[in-house]
């Protein structure tokens, strides 16, 4: 993984490129307090301060060889990517702001320069940009956030062929050894035994993507409970309802709730937030075999709810629904899921923007307020209940997915509103996990959307440690 912590230091003074950051409202009068030289050159370049992302290099009589001017919507309230396109573009070398500090702008500025190259052939690359501020104090947290982003970009991005099940499990271990934390992994019988629609979605799959459930524990058991699920469908074929070519394609970021989740616990261990940890995801391949199960199959879950299948490409809300279901036993005071779960969503809302739906009116607030105050923004969707009867079935107590096109997104949250005790706060993140087409610091490929905004929502929430 990049090093992040060697691109965000904290600056003591030493030789720096200046960068000058101007919006609308400013770049005329800045403008105007450069010498008539450095305006003609300014002008030459055609830096009109008004261009999203533009930026000039300028010569400097100092030792530092040159300065930045650069445009960004809002001078005086930096957004996190209004630095990513300096990150990616500029020499290598050592830069500050010509005024305040970066902020909530230095997370773009490191993931910015962060790139998957686990298939490539290495290139020249031109050195670190190493961003200095003041903050001394923020340069952890920032660097946590940068790392469990790039986690959930390298392992969507990640072909399936070496990202099954076992792997995401490893990923899983790693996190285990790095924060002192406590896993477990249910496979073969027990799987079959205790969560039954993991082990149905699975069993078509060779024997070495078997599917498995991963749980992860970790914290003081004083602490107050927090469930954090992930969809980890490695690869989804669609089962026998067979997806087309061009739906399959993208079919090995069908784990990124598995990834958002991972990358979340990272993060919650990562800050020691006061809570008791409990990270649960089920990791399936959905193929294509004698053993696959099928349209029309019922399969009993691990509550005891049976679920007729009317589609096997909707596999995602059956395995979730059996972790939710563990999670729950547990009497967790909150739960947090992420999947990859719905084209619906992704018709409805576009590919930026997660559909968040939410059985308790405070936590939704909540939740958006966070993804507000991070600029990593949510829509919270209905849990309309009278769409509830799409999932009726003739011969079981529920269906897995509705014969109407209508609403897939919600019919998707109902079905899995139905294994989240009544009382219990839970929030689910209907996510794409995907950028179709790169933005500055936003490289084309997997992504983490929605992240920031659970995680600013648990530290709102629990603070910090005592201590700490």
């Amino acid at each position: 993984m990049t090093d992040f912590a060697s691109l965000l230091q904290a600056d003591r003074g030493g030789p720096a490129h200046v960068v000058h950051l101007v919006d609308k409202s400013s770049v005329e009068l800045w403008l105007k307090q450069q010498p008539a030289p450095r305006r003609a050159l300014i002008e030459a370049q055609r830096f009109d301060g008004k261009t999203p992302y533009q930026f000039v290099i300028l010569p400097d009589d100092g030792a530092d060889g040159f300065e930045i001017a650069a445009t960004v919507a809002n001078a005086r309230e930096l957004s996190p990517w209004c630095l990513a396109r300096l990150a990616e573009a500029l020499p290598a070398g050592s830069y500050r702001l010509a005024q305040g500090e970066p902020g909530i702008a230095a997370f773009g500025w490191l993931v910015g320069q962060h790139r998957f190259t686990r298939y490539k052939r290495p290139k020249n690359e031109r050195g670190p940009r190493v961003l200095l501020t003041s903050d001394a104090a923020a340069i952890d947290a920032t660097v946590r956030l940068a790392e469990a982003t790039a986690l959930v970009r390298d392992l969507v991005d990640t072909p399936p062929a070496d990202l099954g099940p076992a792997d995401l499990e490893a990923a899983a271990n790693e996190l285990a050894r790095q924060f002192g934390a406590k896993l477990e992994v249910s496979v073969g019988e027990a799987l079959d035994k205790g969560y039954p629609m993991i082990a149905a979605v699975g069993r078509a799959a060779s024997p070495e993507r078997a599917p498995r459930l991963i749980e992860l524990r970790w914290g003081d058991a004083r602490h107050p409970k927090l469930a954090i699920i992930g969809k980890g469908v490695c690869f989804d074929s669609g089962g026998l309802d067979l997806k087309q070519a061009a739906g399959m394609r993208l079919m090995k970021k069908d784990m990124g709730g598995g990834a958002h989740a991972l990358a979340l616990a990272r993060l919650v261990m990562g800050a020691k937030l006061p809570v008791r940890l409990h990270l649960l995801v089920p990791a399936v391949e959905n193929a294509v075999a004698g053993g696959a199960y099928r349209p029309g199959d019922v399969l009993t879950s691990r509550n005891g709810l049976t679920v007729e299948v009317h589609n096997t490409d909707a596999e995602g809300r059956l395995v979730l629904a059996d972790a939710i279901t563990k999670a729950a036993e547990e009497e967790p005071e909150l739960i947090l899921d992420f999947a990859t779960l719905t084209g619906a969503a992704r018709v409805a809302l576009g590919p930026e923007l997660p559909a968040m739906f939410s059985n308790d009116e405070a936590l939704a607030e909540d939740y958006e307020a966070a993804a507000t105050a991070v600029t990593d923004p949510i829509w919270r969707m209905p849990l309309w209940d009278g769409y509830d009867e799409m999932l009726k079935s003739d011969i079981a107590d529920l269906a897995n997915a509705p014969d109407s096109s209508f609403a897939g997104a919600v019919t998707a949250a109902l079905f899995l509103r139905r294994f989240v005790p009544a009382a219990t706060p839970w929030a689910h993140l209907d996510t794409f996990a995907w950028v179709p087409v790169a933005k500055p610091g936003r490289p084309k490929g997997g992504e983490a959307l929605g992240l920031r905004a659970a995680f600013a929502l648990l530290e709102a929430r629990y603070g910090a440690p005592e201590g700490r």
